[in-house]
């Protein structure tokens, strides 16, 4: 199992792939896409640098856009409580999973679907976006965004289909730092009771695996931490998230 440390990279890496404005240096690291999204746009680390002045340069360089900002294990301990005492949100916490692949349990894939590696982004988006509540009107810059992706790994996408073609279950599977990280794992409204997220993730660890990488993770909603669990995922750390 690879250290938080690099789960953590790993994440960052991401989503500076969707960043089109200033990150910052390490003592302040900032992502905006312009995608009307929060988990698109916000801060990732706060190092060694003054809370105050730090909010004031992230609302600076996130100027009108909705924004999260990320507290987690590599960012200066209080920085939550010291974000809340300047006026910061708290929105959720967020469990960190993690799994040894090889120890993980397996999931069948439903009956008439078929899960493929897919490279028709819009379609992708558009599905992802219905489930992950992406705007309409944001569709169109996230696919854009999504176009232009440019990050330090692999990003594979992964669609669930039906025998008409139509998808019901997405996963982006990231390989980045010896680590598979896993976003947009969804399945549609009307699809979901059978299994199909559970399948998506598996089939994201086992493309992982064949490509040599033996440490999965991602970050779940409350909704989705029982099928994580499941598979074996187990909680290695948190995210808590602000809104600024």
């Amino acid at each position: 199992m690879e250290s938080i440390d690099t789960l953590l990279a790993a994440h960052r890496a991401y989503l500076l792939g969707w960043n089109i404005g200033e990150a910052g240096g390490a003592d302040l690291v900032t992502y905006r896409s312009d995608v009307p999204h929060p988990p698109l746009n916000g801060v990732l680390r706060l190092l060694g640098r003054d809370p105050a002045d730090a909010l004031a340069e992230a609302r600076r360089r996130l100027d009108g856009v909705p924004r999260v900002w990320w507290v987690g294990p590599d960012s200066d301990a209080g920085t939550a409580d010291a974000l809340a005492s300047l006026g910061a949100v708290a929105i959720m916490t967020l469990p960190i999973m993690a799994v040894s692949i090889d120890q993980a349990s397996p999931a069948p894939v439903p009956a008439g679907v078929r899960i493929t590696e897919t490279t028709d982004v819009d379609e992708f988006v558009t599905a992802y976006a219905r489930v992950s509540g992406i705007p309409a009107a944001g569709v169109p810059a996230a696919i854009t965004r999504e176009r232009s992706f440019a990050g330090d790994g692999i990003l594979v996408r992964l669609a669930g289909r039906l025998d008409d073609g139509r998808i019901v279950g997405t996963a982006v599977a990231w390989l980045s730092h010896d680590v598979v990280t896993l976003y947009y794992v969804g399945t549609q409204p009307e699809h979901r009771r059978q299994g199909i997220g559970a399948a998506m993730t598996r089939a994201a660890l086992d493309l992982a695996r064949e490509r040599g990488v033996r440490t999965a993770a991602l970050t779940s909603t409350a909704i989705g931490e029982p099928v994580y669990r499941n598979l074996g995922f187990r909680t290695v750390g948190s995210f808590q998230l602000l809104s600024f």
